[in-house]
């Protein structure tokens, strides 16, 4: 693999590359067997593993010191494992690539990580934010249908800007301080964020169980809910509402006459249906009442990453379907489907849904536990007063989370740039200051 295939960035490098490999110690990991009870007897030893990524995903932890596992000294000395000194520079290089850190203190890896010991001509900070001016590029040229891989011959080829050692830490100084200025505001966003999300569900909350609405109040008899108006009803939603899981797919229905466009799990956000990717099944003449889809219709998940997740179908395709993994809910009456749509929002992040779901395999919401599942119901003009309100709400939250989400996004961008061209020596960092780059975000 040619250097400017693995990070063309480097081209413009003012200092000379060299291998990574020449300037620091490359190793790697291993995993004790499982089979051997003994091995995994008696772990003192910290071990970085793929469990350990979470604390890497945002670029902002430059040291790890703890991790989910440990290994024993037998483990370690019947193995390929290697316990590496504090201050090894880590690259996860296997399923999630490109994530780096610096151990630190003496600890061991599984086989899913790359590591470098420094030697006199590296500082490993240095070495650090290098790795991450390269992540993207790294991502890019891994390899593998399944599970993204950058192989070891690989990254034997890395390479890395190698000013003199003092420069080294004074960009690494540099870095160290603007980094963190920006990772504070980029807290503050996300803090922001939220608090936006917390108010959404505290005023869904609040109408579901019509807190605002004046008046005698009586028990609903759901724990999650608590007291809800006196003239409120609460009952099963198969009372008010249609529930139908779709069609099952298989090969067969790939290929037909009457292939339509379907959603799937993948295609029900909150609050929204994603219809840029669409899948295609057979659906006969004799089926299609049966399983197409009409606007106002109440989209549930029935399994996936998210059971419970709904949106309202608004009708952005003019004949569509759906597949077994959904339940499609529709009025028997004039009761709103968006009214149980916010209902479903309150108990799914009070968890209902997953405390009743089968997790046996993997949790499912089946038609069977949807079906007698309890809800308030206030008469129709109330559920459509109180619906055009948190709609209202909702769109602002929407822009809010949309103007948040482009500073969050221009942030990261200009921190990305700014380690690539301070490690590349494009500015020098002793007289340079990066606090430009959050011009046009306020704090």
């Amino acid at each position: 693999m040619t250097e400017s295939r693995l990070a063309p960035w480097l081209s413009a490098s003012r200092w000379p590359t060299a291998p990574i490999r020449l300037v620091a110690r490359l190793g790697s990991g291993h995993t004790p067997s499982r089979s051997k009870p003994e091995y995994w007897e008696h772990c003192t030893v910290p071990w970085i593993t793929l469990a350990d990524v979470w604390q890497l995903r945002d670029g902002r932890t430059n040291v790890i010191t703890e991790t989910k596992e440990m290994v024993s000294p037998l483990g370690l000395a019947n193995s390929a494992a290697v316990k590496h000194p504090a201050g090894t520079v880590i690259l996860s290089r296997t399923a999630s690539v490109g994530f780096s850190a610096i151990m630190g203190r003496d600890m061991a890896t599984s086989q899913d990580f790359a590591t470098w010991t420094c030697g006199p001509k590296l500082e490993p900070r240095y070495l650090l934010y290098a790795l991450r001016g390269m992540a993207s590029d790294l991502k890019r040229v891994a390899t593998g249908s399944t599970h993204k891989t950058i192989y070891m011959p690989d990254i034997e080829q890395l390479r890395v800007p190698l000013p003199p050692l003092k420069e080294q830490r004074r960009i690494a100084d540099f870095l160290d301080a603007e980094t963190s200025r920006i990772d504070r505001i980029l807290g503050l966003r996300a803090r922001q964020q939220s608090l936006v999300e917390e108010a959404a569900f505290r005023r869904v909350y609040d109408a579901v169980r019509g807190s605002h609405v004046e008046g005698e109040r009586k028990e609903s008899g759901l724990d999650w809910l608590g007291s809800i108006p006196a003239d409120w009803r609460v009952g099963g939603v198969a009372h008010y509402f249609e529930v139908e899981l779709g069609k099952m797919l298989n090969q067969e229905r790939t290929q037909g006459d009457f292939l339509r466009p379907y959603l799937r799990v993948a295609n029900v956000q909150w609050d929204r249906i994603d219809v840029t990717d669409l899948a295609m099944m057979d659906f006969p003449p004799e089926e299609q009442a049966r399983y197409r889809i009409r606007p106002g219709d109440l989209l549930v998940n029935e399994g996936g990453s998210w059971p419970g997740r709904a949106a309202v179908w608004t009708g952005q395709i003019s004949e569509i379907y759906y597949q077994k993994a959904l339940h499609r809910i529709r009025a028997r009456g004039n009761e709103l489907t968006r009214w149980l749509y916010y209902c479903l929002v309150a108990a799914e992040r009070l968890r209902v849904f997953q405390v009743q779901g089968n997790t046996s395999t993997m949790t499912h919401l089946t038609r069977e536990q949807l079906r007698p599942q309890r809800f308030p119901f206030p008469d129709v003009p109330t559920q459509a007063s109180l619906v055009a309100e948190l709609d209202r709400a909702a769109m602002r939250d929407a822009e809010v989370k949309r103007l948040l989400s482009r500073q969050l996004a221009l942030l990261a961008e200009r921190r990305q740039t700014l380690i690539t061209a301070a490690v590349t020596g494009q500015f020098d960092v002793s007289t340079a200051s990066g606090r430009n780059v959050t011009e046009g975000v306020t704090v």
